[in-house]
């Protein structure tokens, strides 16, 4: 089974999707990739659903990607003595150490390391960017604010900090706990909230290796300045718009989505665009015009995958969100202006080896008009070149490992295959063509470009580029 499309579709489990017969509609309708959301269910909500995807990929013959996508550090205020208040403009209100409910005056911030970072003329977020304090002074015990945006406040609601670098791990307790769960399970993708700065890469690559591809998720404006070190260190990338659009000016988000797939392109990294795609469809049946352009501006713009969060999660129409989507992505890629921007957005080559003939292989492929750009990879690194040039010819990846076969379902063109483990060139160049043939990317007498790294099983090693003959 093979999508008549290249960008992917990511869709969340939840409430509204986790039977096996609504799974099933959801990955008939598009779904290539599903999202275990660890900040809701427990692990054996989430055990159950991974084992119908498990099953249903047995069913449809058809390689399904897994992403775990970690909480993080979660910033709350404390709770209040009536529940709730209201906030005045220009009212004075301290967050304090004190742990007792609060009240219109002050509030609990059980956050030390927020105090020692702060500094004077910050500004604090709560309630998703609903309320706005800007802080006049700080002492170990306390932080005095004076309130910017007026308006009800109550318990335990969210705090953001935007322009300050927190102490903090993204990787708390329970994300250890859920990690070590999902890695056994065996998740293919894990992503990885609170991304402040490279070394929060770093410090979940030790925990992960190479047992699951990482997606560092940029909702911070921070880790926006460390972004080609981030995407660097990182397998994938997720433009997780809803944190970025509370940190930051709304009029920002747009430039800065651009700026990060532009960015993935050029390191051949894979890049999701996430949040509130199609937000109107948790109510209802069809998608605002505002949202169905959202979505055909992220593929227009190069997108590997976009993602589906309570529309099919907890929403009223889960399979008519992916049809839609699937239907608009369709379109995009019909159009002839979307093949003029992939052309030319196209990055310049870097001086690899891997790099020049992935780069030639898409020319060949467009001046013979060939079937299709066969990579054979083992790690799924020869596969992310080939799909950087975003060729017209589709990708066909053939790889022995099932672990790449799932993690490639995540990336833009690409319908791969698992294969035998093979000892020389022109087996590869055989099995090329048979699967080609099986898979319906080329009949007899077509042309497919072919390529792969020598000696086999050695990361970034493609060497070879051979034209070859069903």
């Amino acid at each position: 089974m093979r999508r008549q499309r290249s960008a992917k579709i990511i869709a969340t489990l939840g409430p509204a999707s986790s039977t096996a017969p609504m799974i099933e509609k959801l990955f008939l309708a598009g779904v290539d990739v599903f999202r275990l959301n660890f900040s809701h269910g427990s692990h054996e909500d989430h055990r159950e659903r991974h084992r119908i995807i498990r099953e249903l990929e047995k069913k449809v013959e058809r390689p399904i990607g897994i992403v775990l996508d970690l909480q993080g550090p979660k910033l709350r205020i404390g709770s209040f003595r009536e529940k709730a208040i209201h906030l005045e403009e220009g009212q004075r209100f301290i967050l304090d150490h004190d742990a007792t409910p609060g009240d219109s005056a002050r509030v609990f911030l059980p956050h030390p390391e927020i105090f020692k970072a702060l500094r004077t003329g910050a500004d604090l977020l709560l309630d998703d960017g609903k309320i706005r304090l800007r802080v006049q002074s700080i002492t170990p015990k306390q932080i005095e604010t004076r309130v910017i945006t007026a308006g009800p406040l109550s318990d335990r609601k969210g705090l953001n900090v935007p322009t300050v670098a927190l102490d903090i791990s993204p990787m708390t307790s329970k994300d250890r706990e859920d990690l070590a769960f999902g890695l056994s399970l065996g998740v293919d993708w894990v992503a990885l909230s609170f991304v402040q700065s490279p070394k929060d890469v770093l410090e979940a690559k030790e925990l992960i290796g190479d047992q699951a591809g990482i997606i560092s998720k940029l909702e911070k404006p921070l880790a926006i300045d460390h972004l080609e070190e981030i995407v660097q260190l990182s397998d994938a990338i997720m433009v997780a718009r809803g944190d970025l659009g509370v940190e930051m000016p709304p009029e920002e988000v747009p430039s800065i989505q651009k700026r990060i797939v532009r960015c993935c392109r050029k390191a051949g990294k894979p890049v999701v665009v996430a949040t509130q795609m199609l937000d109107s469809m948790v109510k209802s049946p069809t998608p605002t015009r505002a949202e169905a352009s959202d979505v055909a501006t992220a593929v227009y713009d190069g997108a590997d995958a976009v993602m589906l969060s309570a529309e099919s999660a907890s929403g009223e129409y889960p399979v008519e969100s992916v049809a839609i989507m699937d239907r608009i992505i369709t379109h995009v890629e019909q159009d002839p202006f979307y093949r003029t921007m992939q052309e030319a957005s196209l990055p310049a080559p870097e001086a690899t080896t891997s790099d020049a003939i992935t780069a030639a292989a898409r020319q060949v492929a467009h001046t013979l008009k060939a079937a299709a750009i066969v990579t054979f990879t083992t790690t799924g690194t020869t596969t992310f070149r080939a799909a950087r040039e975003r060729p017209e010819a589709p990708i066909l990846a053939i790889t022995p490992s099932l672990k790449t076969v799932r993690k490639l379902a995540l990336v833009w063109g690409v319908h791969a295959v698992q294969s035998r483990k093979v000892k020389s060139f022109s087996e590869v160049v055989t099995d090329a063509c048979v699967v080609a043939e099986q898979t319906g990317l080329a009949k007899t007498g077509d042309l497919i470009i072919v390529t792969a790294g020598v000696p086999f099983q050695v990361a970034g090693s493609t060497n070879i580029l051979r034209i070859a003959q069903i």
